[in-house]
């Protein structure tokens, strides 16, 4: 059944008009009418748009200023922190048009941060060849890296997705929070210039570069160091798997032999095991380290 606008309106906590009076647009002169008509009402869109508006602001006000404090970078020009933060499928949903969401801020974010990263390499390793350079470079901004990165300030956490892509696990998907990291990058560049966003780079994806190789090559490296110690045969086994199709959970441990060395959980089975490798590494090192000292 039609609601009629002052259902509308009670229902989103916005009051109503007196009772026989109705807005037919935005900014447009009330008109009469019968108190018992059941009418469609034309402003409901532009009340719904209001509310999205406000809900934005209030979005911006009181969470996208924890995020500034996370990163340690204060915008001048909030939109763009929260342009960075709206993905396709909240502007699809809110008819913010094909401009609404951060892609362009993505396709921005993405050539800046291989400036970047193409440079910290040139500098910080002066003897690499072109071949491994590039191939490290790859390791440390691909989307799993990246979305790594963007676990530590919790970035999924501030996103606006539709309320579908919410449902299914937009937040931990790493494609989605991936382009988030790159629309981020290029928002604190067209806000603070170059050397903002170096800086950001250099403290969220940059740091700790071995660690977040070790990430990207976990199952081909813990697979070297199983074969290298000849060791039983390394594999992955499945302990859990929750949720519905389209948001699965996974959980999987990393075994040599009956030995678990490891844990990982992913929206993927690969990304899983791919966690489950990069943690038994960390054990199988701290555990050579610990007979290194005796």
């Amino acid at each position: 059944m039609l609601k009629s606008y002052r259902e509308v309106c009670q229902a989103k906590g916005l009051g109503g008009l007196p009772k026989g009076r109705i807005a037919t647009a935005p900014f447009q002169k009330e008109r009469m009418f019968d108190s018992g008509s059941q009418t469609q009402i034309a402003m409901i869109a532009g009340i719904s748009q209001q509310q999205d508006r406000l809900e934005r602001e209030k979005y911006m006000e009181y969470t996208l200023n924890k995020l500034e404090k996370r990163i340690g970078y204060s915008f001048q020009d909030k939109k763009l922190l929260e342009h960075a933060m709206i993905h396709s499928s909240y502007a699809n949903e809110h008819h913010l048009g094909k401009l609404g969401c951060n892609e362009r801020l993505e396709f921005l974010g993405d050539a800046v941060l291989e400036v970047v990263s193409s440079d910290f390499l040139f500098r910080t390793f002066p003897e690499m060849p072109e071949g491994d350079m590039t191939k490290t470079r790859a390791s440390l901004v691909c989307e799993p890296t990246l979305a790594f990165c963007a676990q530590e300030i919790d970035l999924g956490g501030f996103l606006l997705l539709g309320k579908g892509e919410d449902a299914t696990g937009g937040r931990g998907r790493d494609s989605v929070v991936s382009d988030a990291m790159e629309a981020l990058i290029g928002a604190i560049y067209l806000d603070g210039g170059f050397t903002n966003a170096k800086e950001f780079i250099h403290r969220f994806i940059l740091n700790d570069i071995e660690h977040k190789q070790l990430f990207y090559d976990s199952k081909t490296i813990l697979q070297e160091m199983v074969q290298s110690r000849q060791a039983e045969a390394l594999s992955y086994e499945i302990l859990k798997e929750e949720g519905p199709d389209h948001n699965k959970s996974f959980e999987v441990c990393a075994k040599i032999g009956d030995t678990e060395i490891g844990r990982g959980m992913g929206r993927t089975k690969k990304a899983a095991e791919q966690v489950a490798a990069y943690n038994g590494i960390l054990k199988l090192r701290a555990l050579e380290t610990l007979a290194d000292a005796e």
